[in-house]
């Protein structure tokens, strides 16, 4: 339980700092038209687990860290994204199609679908230890010239062995904008 609260707050405390932007640039953003953003790019950060499976050591809530990149598919409302969620014992690749939603000059809501391939079954991942369908949502905002931050909420579909409880992994991190 310690070490679950840890996480938590570890968590919040960094989600509220990739955040805060956000929401610091909707006041200037409201006098202009709602745009959101049209960026592909790669990004680094954190990702953590915040849930474990219930049936042993290699299902614990799990801390590590995550590449993502988005490329946004021309004049629709949808993006092609790929995440590689790691833990020190392995990691997940994840494929996803999101549904990017404007809600604010240069920031977008976006909702995602995927599939997670853990490279080590049974081994331990921010989004499980299985392979499994992957739902989530997030926020990603341009802060300045050519860098973004981005913030998601994943939940992996049956993705822990011997268990049917859902994976959560919350991930942050910064962008680099390359097209």
């Amino acid at each position: 339980m310690k070490r679950f609260l840890k996480s938590f707050l570890t968590t919040s405390a960094f989600s509220s700092l990739v955040i805060a932007p956000v929401f610091l640039s909707v006041g200037e953003a409201s006098a202009q038209p709602k745009k959101g953003t049209d960026a592909s790019y790669v990004g680094a950060g954190v990702a953590a687990g915040v849930t474990n499976g219930g049936q042993g050591n290699n299902d614990a809530a799990t801390f590590g860290g995550n590449v993502t990149g988005r490329v946004k598919l021309r004049n629709t409302p949808f993006s092609a994204r790929g995440n590689v969620l790691w833990s020190d014992k392995t990691s997940a690749i994840i494929p996803e199609v999101s549904l990017d939603v404007p809600i604010a000059n240069r920031t977008n809501a976006y909702l995602t679908g995927g599939y997670s391939f853990v490279e080590k079954d049974g081994s331990p991942t921010p989004i499980g230890n299985r392979d499994a369908v992957v739902l989530g949502a997030g926020v990603e905002s341009e802060v300045a010239n050519n860098f973004l931050v981005y913030t998601n909420a994943k939940v992996g579909l049956n993705a822990y062995q011997n268990s049917d409880s859902p994976a959560v992994s919350i991930n942050g991190g910064i962008g680099y904008r390359f097209k």
